[in-house]
């Protein structure tokens, strides 16, 4: 009894951490809301400006040795937070703990909410970070920690200005505390996006990250060129090599 209800004490953390954590965010790509539950262990990996004399190999490694160990932070409680939801489940699949869960996914049913817990491959995520913050390079990431180009609507909220208008209108950018919260926040949009609905229910049965990315046309509006671009960035540095690792 008492291991249990330190189970649905773990999910209420975690569900009152989410909750905090969710903005008037949307991405360029104007799908919702950007970003996942916050991780219960905080870890905040500094971003410092690329020294110009760096090789492209060299800016390369220092870009992954700094997104790496957030990824796999925020895979990790995920991991642990999709394990724990599971159990809950079958032990109580109408409890109370699961419906907030379930409001706050935008899941329908317990399986809908198991799919979008379930984290995605490491080495997509690193490959859309590498894409849209060009290496750890664009002024997105070294000012504000958007790794990956979140826009804001909040107007209340930290964020910094683009270089660029639409329709006249003035583009704005969230601004993170820091890189782990930048990736949580991209997990979570694709964890409740309605357009990664088919995304969610493919990586259930299929970790491949080159089918995966073949789902994600939504998230750009270079379409279904931009899955053959992740999957050519994934294959080419050979990212796939740390889905096989496991965060400690």
């Amino acid at each position: 009894m008492k291991k249990h209800n330190q189970l649905k004490m773990y999910l209420l953390l975690v569900a009152a951490i989410f909750i905090s954590s969710c903005g008037d965010e949307k991405s360029k790509s104007n799908t919702e809301d950007k970003g996942v539950i916050q991780p219960l262990a905080e870890h905040n990996y500094s971003v410092e400006l690329v020294p110009e004399n760096m090789t492209v190999k060299e800016k390369k490694m220092r870009f992954i040795s700094l997104l790496l160990p957030a990824i796999e932070t925020v895979y990790s409680d995920l991991e642990n937070l999709h394990r724990e939801t599971s159990k809950l489940i079958d032990s109580e699949p109408e409890s109370e703990q699961l419906a907030l869960l379930k409001e706050i996914y935008k899941a329908e049913n317990n399986q809908a909410l198991l799919d979008a817990i379930k984290p995605h491959p490491k080495s997509i995520a690193l490959a859309q970070a590498a894409m849209e913050s060009a290496w750890g390079t664009s002024r997105f990431f070294t000012q504000a920690n958007n790794v990956f180009g979140v826009w804001s609507f909040d107007k209340n909220g930290s964020r910094l200005a683009a270089g660029e208008q639409r329709n006249g209108k003035t583009i704005w950018v969230k601004k993170y505390s820091s890189i782990n919260e930048s990736i949580s926040d991209y997990y979570k949009v694709l964890a409740r996006g309605a357009v990664y609905q088919q995304f969610r229910e493919k990586k259930v049965t299929n970790q491949s990250p080159y089918e995966l990315v073949k789902q994600l046309d939504r998230y750009s509006e270079k379409g279904d060129e931009y899955g053959k671009e992740l999957a050519s960035m994934i294959r080419f540095n050979k990212f796939e090599q740390y889905d096989k690792v496991t965060a400690e």
